[in-house]
């Protein structure tokens, strides 16, 4: 399994592994179909980055840098598919992120929100080293009831 960065070949992985756990669990909102619907603009164009855990041409897995300004980053659509799940597919891609997101010259922060819900990725988040902190008012995402940021970069 290797981590690779964005190709426009990965764009539809993207999307299905994002729509497979998104309908899963939770119902698609606007801000989700905003950037499923173009990850190139929405995400690579805006500064930031995509990763995906690539086995034979085939994408298991996928998360993002999201620059949402001011040198803030968002880990955002961290998605593996099930078949590959528990392998530390997750932890790898999460990796990726902070990493990258690390050698942005201007990065100041990197956050996420989740849902309560979602315990493991919740201790996966807490092993790339994000902490708790209090949500912040304006969530895009009616689901996202968990805040946490990476404050060491």
């Amino acid at each position: 399994m290797e981590i690779v960065p964005f190709s426009p070949a990965y764009a539809p992985a993207f999307t299905a592994l994002n729509r497979a756990w998104i309908e899963r669990l939770f119902t698609i909102e606007p801000a989700d179909l905003k950037v499923l619907n173009d990850p190139q603009t929405a995400i690579i164009d805006q500064g930031g980055q995509i990763f995906f855990a690539v086995e034979r041409g085939v994408a298991a897995g996928t998360a993002a840098a999201v620059h949402v300004g001011n040198g803030r980053y968002e880990l955002a659509k961290m998605a593996v598919d099930p078949a590959h799940q528990g392998a530390g597919l997750g932890f790898l891609l999460g990796q990726a992120v902070v990493e990258w997101v690390r050698a942005q010259e201007q990065a100041q922060s990197l956050f996420l929100v989740t849902n309560s819900s979602l315990q493991g990725a919740i201790r996966l988040y807490e092993r790339l080293g994000f902490h708790h902190a209090p949500m912040p008012p304006g969530s895009e995402y009616a689901r996202a009831d968990v805040y946490m940021e990476l404050t060491e970069l």
